[in-house]
């Protein structure tokens, strides 16, 4: 059984739309709801998860009641770290789950094959996370401004969500991230610290993370892609 935790508990001031950025409408229907949607059409996925902030509980838990169609679902309370509020989340994951996924509510142009893929990696390898090769050119940079080194861009790829883990291995790379005060830029960062393997597979340019304003301009654009593909 597969559990998805979505954490959807950030402010998203750079946003600027006075609200929680999930509660935002694209294409006529919040972003969450987009996103929970997605996961939902998959057979696989047996259990979702929002973990969101103490404000919006009352406003998100009116839109998942009043929505035909979704998993069975629980709403968490969010902390103050992201990384923190997954933690919530997963102490709520059914003892029943295996696998562990982990999905920004804010990408809600996720689709079907990309989470296949992660839910296929997780199993073999014990941990998977979407990602797509990155196009620029990157620079390391001192804290002068001055450039020290250019990586080979073969070697970068930018990564994304979902990520999945076996339940047990991404409890224990919370226990050991909370019991040694470290705090990662994401949930596959404490599975590295403990050793174990990460399979990198392909994501989609179109699985962006909606973080600015600029954002929901293109995310309207690929969602009339996406429509006129289906």
């Amino acid at each position: 059984m597969v559990s998805v935790i979505f954490p959807a508990a950030g402010q998203g001031s750079r946003m600027k739309a006075g609200k929680n950025k999930v509660l935002l409408e694209l294409g006529g229907k919040p972003i969450l709801l987009r996103t929970l949607e997605s996961f939902s059409r998959l057979d696989e996925v047996r259990e979702l998860i929002v973990v969101t902030g103490r404000q919006e509980m009352e406003e998100v838990r009116a839109i998942l009641e009043g929505t035909r169609g979704l998993k069975p679902w629980q709403l968490v309370e969010g902390s103050t770290e992201r990384q923190y509020s997954i933690r919530n989340g997963l102490n709520c994951v059914s003892e029943e789950a295996g696998l562990v996924l982990v999905h920004d509510a804010a990408r809600p142009l996720i689709t079907a094959e990309v989470i296949r893929r992660v839910i296929e990696g997780a199993k073999e390898f014990g941990g998977a996370i979407a990602a797509v090769p990155e196009k620029n050119t990157v620079k390391i940079v001192d804290d002068n401004g001055m450039v020290v080194s250019t990586p080979p861009r073969k070697s970068l790829w930018a990564v994304q969500t979902p990520q999945g883990f076996r339940k047990d291995i991404l409890l224990e790379a919370n226990d050991r991230a909370e019991a040694e005060g470290f705090l990662g830029t994401d949930d596959a960062s404490l599975v590295e610290r403990l050793g174990r393997p990460v399979k990198v597979v392909e994501g989609d340019y179109r699985n962006i993370k909606l973080t600015t304003p600029e954002d929901m301009v293109t995310a309207e654009a690929f969602l009339q892609q996406m429509k006129e593909e289906e």
